[in-house]
């Protein structure tokens, strides 16, 4: 999704004291830098707005989250939306990280050690190109990036509007040696995980009568 150039949302993410300008430097060591250094952690590659990392992450105070995208203005905007949940539950933000950096180089910031228990993938970008296909987030290139630090059991849960890139990725997820636990291909109508949060883009689908694709896969 294209953003316009938001100025102020760089400033705020330097002072913000939940966003990590140097993800490099905590490789293997994620878990140092919150404050319950007991809770699992779960990552979402591409958090966009935030719409849905604030909402898990305040429903979910027994694990800490890590949030990724590349773009300051998403980033920015995640920021708010973040603060802004957790004023009203009257909560503080002490379970999620915001960082920026390129999914397709993520081996550069995480590792065996972090020992991540699921990731979040939602609505990425399909490239339907053949030949740009690679840059999928579910392609078999970057799924045996993620099994690098992915915990032994851990899971993906993924979600499309694209039956394409849904077909694929089954595929993908196979190659790469994960199991398929659950699969839908309307999960509106048949849900797959307890209380789904809707994301600004399933909204969007789904109001054009698009039915969203989803499964969760394990790493062997």
């Amino acid at each position: 999704m294209r953003i316009r150039f938001k100025p102020w949302a760089r400033p705020e993410l330097e002072a913000s004291e939940f966003y990590i300008d140097n993800p490099e430097e905590l490789k293997n060591k994620w878990i140092t830098i919150f404050k319950n250094q007991t809770n699992p952690i779960h990552l979402e590659l591409g958090c966009g707005k935030g719409q849905f990392i604030s909402k898990l992450a305040v429903q979910n105070q027994d694990i800490n989250y890590i949030a990724i995208d590349l773009v300051d203005a998403m980033l920015g905007l995640a920021k708010r939306n973040i603060e802004q949940i957790y004023k009203e539950q009257e909560k503080e933000i002490n379970n999620v990280i915001l960082t920026r950096f390129d999914i397709e180089r993520i081996m550069l910031i995480l590792g065996e050690k972090d020992n991540i228990k699921r990731i979040y993938i939602n609505f990425c970008n399909p490239w339907p190109k053949g030949k740009h296909r690679k840059k999928r987030l579910t392609h078999t290139r970057q799924l045996e990036k993620y099994k690098t630090f992915l915990a032994n059991g851990g899971e993906i849960y993924f979600k499309t509007d694209d039956e394409d890139l849904f077909n694929s990725s089954l595929e993908y997820f196979k190659e790469s040696g994960f199991n398929i636990d659950r699969k839908t291909y309307d999960l509106h109508e048949e849900p797959i995980w307890e209380n789904n949060i809707e994301t600004e883009h399933e909204k969007m689908f789904s109001d054009k009568g698009i039915k969203i694709k989803a499964l969760i896969a394990i790493k062997k």
